[in-house]
């Protein structure tokens, strides 16, 4: 079995300084400072990938330091799941099927909170002005959590942030059926969005830089796990909150009249929210107790750790049952050995002669300075003009996606109304018609998958294609003259936004390389959640019943998603990601 070389420290010092402070007497002069041999060069030579499987017209030549390196952690993972079941090995599939959990989540929860909402009301007295602050609260909690975490799992590693996100929801959600106070569950409500938020940004993130090449679609299969948890929630819901609920007639015990509707009758909206706590405590004890989680290669790299990634690789190969990588440590040396002799680039870490003591106003200095240094990172997301070009395009796409479906959702039931289509429904009736609606979302996540793959469409042209059936689904809303209508327009309206997100978040970690990965994909959430956030109240300000506009309006926004998707740089379809 190969055995990972492991550099001691005067190779290191030899390696990476001009000026070695340490020179083992084993090596002469005229070795340390020999040029590469015929013989590495041969081997520098197998080390590299055709330039055909590079993004755009990139070659090979041109690569960092950490994009070659990147690309050999790609080939040993095609190399190590060529021989698999299924293509991938064992760790790649819980890889999988935990960070689908993630997504999951996502939507679980935030279907929830709209089904108890009327409970809650009711119980607690909640003025109707009021009882919209649950979902807000949720969606600024998801904002905050898409931006934190997605920062953070560029910083602290992708292992904390996988773990942590889940352990947030499952304990505030647990507690969030004690209170009997709005305000209180207000505040537990914004502290579930804050775990649930970072979710998407990143399981796609760390499902990516485990999937071998020819694996990649299951990043768009990832959001199958969406409309699963909207059903689940809905199923869940359904079977207690009519059974565990106060009659909708009486007023809540707090107005002090009798009889009322207090605690111990309305217990369905408590049962249904720990019953969706104790399934994310479920999926955090699979995560961090049962399965071990190994950092990801490619954070290492990004950090410098490459016997750490080299390592991975190994933990890997011995979980999947798999020969030993052939990737070693020493490719890599060779590599840093070649770009430091053609580029005279050394050490990013000085020589340091001894230790020297620091004021207070120094050390407050050098303590800041380290601190805006954990974001230096985010420099690549504008590093080149292709790096600038990807980011605007991808957060106008996400920006744009998410203000049409606000806009749609907050107004459409208000315009049929006035065309005397009534789209209020009874308990059982509001139950079947979100499974009606989202169980068919199901098929849209799976096709994106396979729309991937296929040759002269990919990735780019399938969102291209979604995006504008979504767009047109909206303008349709203005044709609708009776219920049936209204639902089946719902049905095709929710297809086509769940297959072009799906593709959207499969898409996204692709493009941005990992040192920032995790932080262009959590902004674009971010941004994403606030053009929801603002789209509401922004088509409220010239919103009219009798007119479509509303409509138009939502049409266009998915219409100006399309155009700035179509119009990114190159398509990823069995390209190599960094």
């Amino acid at each position: 079995m190969t055995v990972p070389a492991t550099l001691s420290p005067e190779q290191k010092d030899t390696a990476l300084n001009d000026s070695p402070t340490i020179a083992p007497s084993e090596i002469n002069d005229v070795d340390a400072k020999a040029s590469t041999s015929e013989s590495d060069l041969r081997h520098l030579e197998d080390l590299k990938v055709s330039d055909d499987e590079l993004f755009g017209d990139l070659t090979y030549n041109q690569l960092s330091l950490y994009e070659k390196k990147s690309v050999l952690i790609n080939r040993e993972f095609d190399r190590m799941n060529a021989a698999s079941r299924l293509g991938m090995g064992r760790y790649q599939w819980c890889i999988f099927f935990l960070c689908g959990f993630g997504y999951f989540l996502d939507l679980c929860w935030a279907q929830v909170f709209g089904l108890v909402a009327g409970q809650i009301q009711q119980e607690l007295n909640v003025p109707n002005n009021k009882i919209g602050n649950l979902s807000v609260l949720f969606s600024a909690g998801m904002t905050v959590g898409a931006l934190f975490w997605g920062l953070a799992v560029d910083i602290i590693g992708r292992r904390w942030a996988f773990n942590l996100t889940c352990l947030i929801s499952s304990v505030f959600g647990l507690i969030f059926a004690a209170p009997s106070n709005f305000d209180a569950l207000c505040f537990l409500t914004f502290c579930i969005g804050l775990g649930v938020g970072g979710n998407i940004p990143i399981d796609a993130t760390i499902t990516l830089e485990f999937l071998p090449n020819n694996r990649r679609f299951l990043l768009c299969a990832l959001s199958t796990f969406q409309p699963i948890g909207v059903v689940i929630a809905s199923l869940i819901a359904w079977g207690l909150v009519p059974n565990y609920a106060c009659d909708t007639a009486l007023p809540s015990c707090k107005t002090g009249e009798t009889p009322c509707c207090g605690r111990s009758d309305n217990m369905g909206w408590r049962y249904t929210i720990i019953c969706i706590g104790a399934l994310t405590l479920a999926i955090f004890i699979a995560r961090f107790v049962i399965f071990k989680f190994y950092e990801s290669p490619k954070f290492l790299l990004a950090k410098g750790r490459d016997e750490e990634a080299i390592d991975v690789l190994y933990k890997i190969a011995a979980f999947n049952k798999q020969p030993a990588p052939q990737l070693t440590i020493d490719d890599f040396r060779l590599l840093d050995k070649e770009y430091s002799e053609s580029r005279s680039i050394h050490s990013d870490d000085p020589l340091h002669e001894g230790a020297k003591e620091l004021n207070t106003k120094q050390l407050t200095k050098s303590r800041l300075r380290q601190l805006v240094g954990q974001f230096k990172h985010l420099k690549g997301l504008f590093s080149s003009k292709r790096a600038i070009w990807i980011s605007v395009t991808l957060w106008i796409a996400y920006m744009a996606l998410f203000w049409s479906f606000s806009v749609a959702g907050g107004y459409i039931p208000l315009i049929l109304r006035q065309k005397g289509i009534d789209t209020s429904q009874t308990l059982n009736q509001t139950y079947i018609g979100y499974l009606e609606v989202y169980t068919p979302g199901i098929s849209a996540t799976i096709l994106g998958a396979f729309l991937m793959e296929i040759p002269k469409l990919g990735r780019r042209w399938a969102m291209v294609a979604s995006a504008a059936l979504m767009g047109t689904s909206f303008f349709l809303y203005a044709t609708v003259s009776s219920f049936a209508g209204y639902n089946g327009i719902s049905l095709l309206e929710y297809w086509a936004q769940s297959l072009y997100a799906a593709l959207l978040y499969a898409y996204s970690p692709e493009v941005f390389p990992a040192p920032f990965r995790g932080s262009g994909c959590g902004i674009a959430s971010t941004l994403g959640r606030l053009a929801g956030t603002v789209a509401p109240r922004a088509a409220g300000t010239f919103f009219n019943p009798r007119s479509n506009s509303v409509l138009y309006m939502a049409g266009g926004a998915a219409f100006v998603s399309m155009i700035a998707i179509g119009a990114t740089p190159y398509e990823t379809k069995g390209r190599h990601t960094f």
